[in-house]
């Protein structure tokens, strides 16, 4: 288990989680992480939504986990020892999220991020907030509140 806690040292500065999920690089927002865990036995809820992998008993709080490759609905594929488990929280609700791996916390400048440009990767521009141009890669940033918002969240808890 790996507790993530930093602090923003530039105003303008963004820090993020990055983490790739079917061969792409993602991140969001450090200040929404809480913990990133190794993959856990966890509990299956019946009649739960697809992407709703079960629940986890975390310290006494039973958290709803949910796996970004059917929330993105992408192709399924083996658990590995890569794989982990971001803690989020969203409006108050903590959950986690199932990704193929974490790869390191970033410090960029907010003006190398633009828009998402529809069609920018397999996923719904919906739930992007905009994609960083780094040296040698692309890394597109979630909205978490619009990718775990109310419903999402209702549903899995």
């Amino acid at each position: 288990m790996t507790t993530v806690k930093t602090q923003h040292k530039g105003a303008g500065e963004l820090q993020l989680v990055s983490f790739e999920v079917s061969g792409e690089e993602f991140a969001v927002d450090i200040l929404a992480v809480q913990e990133i865990n190794r993959m856990m036995d966890l509990t299956r809820v019946p009649q739960s939504p697809p992407e709703v992998e079960g629940v986890i008993n975390l310290r006494g709080k039973i958290i709803p986990v949910l796996d970004l490759r059917r929330k993105f609905g992408m192709g399924s594929a083996e658990r590995t020892e890569a794989n982990r488990i971001i803690v989020v929280d969203v409006n108050n609700k903590v959950l986690g999220f199932i990704v193929d791996r974490v790869h390191e916390v970033l410090r960029i400048s907010p003006d190398i991020v633009e828009p998402a440009p529809a069609m920018a990767c397999s996923i719904s521009s919906d739930f992007i907030s905009g994609v960083a141009k780094l040296q040698d890669r692309l890394i597109i940033l979630l909205d978490l509140q619009r990718l775990f918002g109310d419903s999402t969240a209702r549903k899995a808890a």
